[in-house]
């Protein structure tokens, strides 16, 4: 199920200059943050604003592994404010995520996100 407060950001998120806000469900235990050329495994679901998971490694049955400039804006942004085994909940405003491209989830998105490596 979806996290109580997917629709909206709650009061104490922090939020970035983009609009992007997410909150530390989980201190990490490393203490570099993944530059942009890094790769990165990762765990993590995804939902939509109203509830709806489209898309997560834990279904797949393995963490996902990428360049941290290889996906989305938002994506890109909070991988490097993390540190290896931090949890985060990040809400991903459209301009940061598929800016309204066909057949992908639209508005905003929200990822719990679960850096288990820096690579």
């Amino acid at each position: 199920p979806a996290p109580e407060d997917v629709s909206t950001p709650p009061l104490d998120a922090k939020r970035t200059a983009s609009g992007l806000a997410y909150k530390i469900l989980k201190a990490g235990t490393g203490a570099a943050h993944p530059t942009d050329s890094d790769k990165v495994a990762v765990h993590y679901t995804g939902w939509q604003t109203d509830g709806t998971t489209f898309d997560s490694s834990f279904k797949r049955g393995r963490p996902a592994t990428f360049r941290v400039n290889g996906v989305i804006a938002g994506w890109t942004e909070a991988l490097q404010l993390m540190v290896e085994g931090e949890q985060i909940r990040v809400w991903i405003p459209e301009d940061l995520a598929y800016k309204g491209r066909k057949g992908r989830p639209s508005g905003m998105l929200v990822f719990d996100v679960e850096l288990l490596e820096i690579k």
